[in-house]
């Protein structure tokens, strides 16, 4: 732990515009929001003070990390620091020549006192001198930063304790790791890799990182973009069936700045690249808060204030993965969820199974239905990351298929044939209403040269159902939903138990039973799943729909400007309260009998009262 090494500093405009520069260079421009962010109350029950939750009366930053759950699952177990757990951070550089040759600024800036006991290598093949990156010290304090002791202009003194702060990190500049690893499809001695970054179209690069995911089992999470005021909307390799890809949860629409690191919205398309991809798959995967405090470029104290961007949701989520091989690594009964073999989809099916539904969470475009061939929210994914579930679901174990508990997670093979089917069943104590999530994650298949050709012609198409079976009239079971896309690799159900009903079987199969086998090896995949007690969400975001903490005429004229009809049916947007498929007159008389109504932060934020 360190010892010294305050900072102070002030958040000035030139701070902000270093960060807009960075972002129009390295993500895609990206325009002002006019209040499209909503607030969403925590999702940890229990959670103390963020200051206690490390033993210090300090207030703990990033404030982002305790929206994820992760300062919680701190808190229950100290020694999840990431220790023992080689974590890769793929950097572009920052600036470019006239011939846009990297010039090999892509490290974090060592000098700071966050970074004075992390354990950080660097790798690059440039012959430059290595120079510093806003962006990649903005991202590694995120992860690695630790100082026991900063301030900042407008905030108390704070802790700053990033997600990983103990692992071994490894930062990679951008072309040496794909020229390297990417393109000679060689796995880089990490656990893990993130990447902050990406572009709109598919490439070889691209390519070849979902075959260095299918071929050597790497973690791979990266961010999926930053919405409808970027320049484009979906950036691969996040947008990318086998990496992990991450959207933005946004921070509150404050003027106090302690307010806006604290409190934090809706993933909204303006800010959070929305699926679906151009070959109509879901993405994101999930959704994390992103704007936090992170590290000074230019000075050895300080801290400045991110801003929501996808760049900062994605060590966010990546963090937790990495917070769970730690878990894995440590506990043999768990190595599955490490294995070069198909581990990679055991953590994205934790990951995505574990995550919280935020307000207004649908599969697929507004409507009343369940839509069964679309597995996601084009704008949530599965919800947001929530450290606290994800570890809860990783340590409850592996169970193979037959009798489970209600919370467990398998990593396994089906093949084609009606009797091949993979089934897990339930069995509840009580017919009691909960909610009962099940995902499965499979890997789509690539050459392992270049161009890293995609071969639809063996992926599999793989189809997940939950069944509800009354003991006293087996034969006669109900569908109770199930989950089908033609397009994806990833299945999700999140859906109500029924009463009357004890015994609840989830089942992995082919799509088309009958087809001829493609691979005569079937198909490994993962799936998690959990039982959990239906929670009432009386959230005021489902009515402040500008965040700004007080439902009023300016959430009214939100809506009408939402409702159906007015918009593209192609459209993704908030404001169907009532959740019968369209907004209209219903949902505007359910946001006036909330009128006037005030989030907690707003009666506590003096700048706003």
């Amino acid at each position: 732990m360190k010892a010294d090494g305050w900072g102070t500093t002030a958040c000035h405009g030139g701070h902000l515009y270093r960060f807009l520069r960075m972002w129009y260079e390295s993500m895609g421009g990206k325009g002002t929001i006019w209040g499209r962010r909503l607030w969403v109350v925590a999702l940890v029950m229990g959670l103390s003070a963020a200051g206690t939750a490390l033993g210090q009366d300090l207030t703990i930053q990033p404030q982002a990390l305790q929206w994820a759950g992760i300062q919680a699952l701190a808190q229950s177990d100290p020694n999840l620091t990431g220790s023992g757990v080689r974590f890769g951070v793929v950097c572009r550089s920052f600036t470019y020549d006239a011939g846009l040759e990297p010039q090999n600024d892509y490290q974090p800036n060592l000098k700071h006192a966050c970074f004075q006991d992390a354990e950080l290598s660097f790798h690059s093949s440039l012959a430059r001198e290595p120079g510093t990156s806003s962006h990649a010290t903005a991202i590694c304090s995120i992860l690695f930063g630790r100082d026991p002791e900063g301030t900042a202009a407008s905030l108390d003194p704070f802790r700053y304790r990033g997600v990983v702060p103990e692992s071994e990190g490894h930062i990679y500049e951008f072309w040496h790791f794909v020229k390297k690893y990417v393109y000679g499809q060689e796995k880089p001695q990490v656990d893990l890799a993130s990447a902050s970054f990406g572009q709109p179209l598919e490439d070889g690069w691209t390519r070849g990182i979902e075959a260095l995911v299918e071929h050597t089992g790497l973690v791979f999470i990266a961010s999926i973009g930053n919405g409808l005021n970027a320049s484009d909307p979906l950036f691969y390799p996040g947008a990318g069936p086998n990496v992990i890809g991450v959207g933005l949860v946004s921070s509150v629409n404050a003027a106090d700045m302690a307010t806006r690191l604290s409190q934090f919205a809706l993933a909204y398309p303006e800010e959070s690249s929305a699926g679906p991809t151009e070959d109509g798959r879901c993405k994101p995967d999930v959704i994390a808060p992103g704007s936090c405090l992170v590290a000074e470029t230019d000075a050895d104290q300080g801290y400045m204030t991110a801003g929501n961007w996808s760049s900062f949701s994605t060590p966010v989520a990546a963090g937790i993965v990495g917070l769970l091989i730690q878990t894995a690594k440590q506990n043999a009964d768990l190595s599955p969820a490490v294995s070069p073999e198909g581990g990679n989809c055991v953590l994205k099916a934790i990951l995505m199974n574990s995550a919280t539904k935020l307000p207004y969470w649908h599969k697929g475009r507004l409507g009343a239905e369940d839509d069964h061939e679309v597995p996601l929210d084009y704008v949530q994914g599965a919800g947001m990351v929530n450290a606290v579930r994800a570890h809860e679901l990783l340590t409850a174990g592996r169970s193979r298929p037959g009798d489970i508990p209600a919370t467990g997670w398998d990593l396994n093979q089906v093949y084609q044939g009606q009797a091949l089917q993979q089934v897990y069943r339930i069995a509840l104590e009580e017919p009691i209403s909960k909610m009962l999530s099940a995902t499965l994650v499979w890997n789509r298949h690539y050459r392992a040269e270049r161009p890293f050709k995609h071969l639809p012609e063996i992926d599999s198409d793989l189809r997940l159902e939950v069944w509800a079976i009354d003991p006293a009239n087996p034969s006669a079971p109900l569908l109770l939903d199930y989950s089908d896309s033609k397009v994806d690799n990833v299945e999700h159900i999140h859906v109500e138990t029924v009463p009357g009903y004890t015994v609840y079987e989830i089942v992995v199969s082919y799509s088309n039973l009958s087809a001829k086998p493609v691979l005569s090896a079937g198909e490994r995949y993962a799936l998690a799943w959990s039982l959990d007690e239906k929670q009432p969400d009386e959230s005021i975001l489902w009515y402040d729909l500008n965040a700004d903490g007080i439902v009023d005429e300016l959430d009214l004229a939100i809506l009408a400007n939402n409702f159906t009809g007015r918009k593209s049916a192609q459209a993704y947007a908030v404001g169907d309260i009532t959740m019968d498929g369209v907004i209209d007159a219903a949902d505007e008389q359910t946001i006036l009998a909330n009128r006037d109504r005030k989030a907690d932060w707003r009666t506590t934020d003096s700048t706003m009262n």
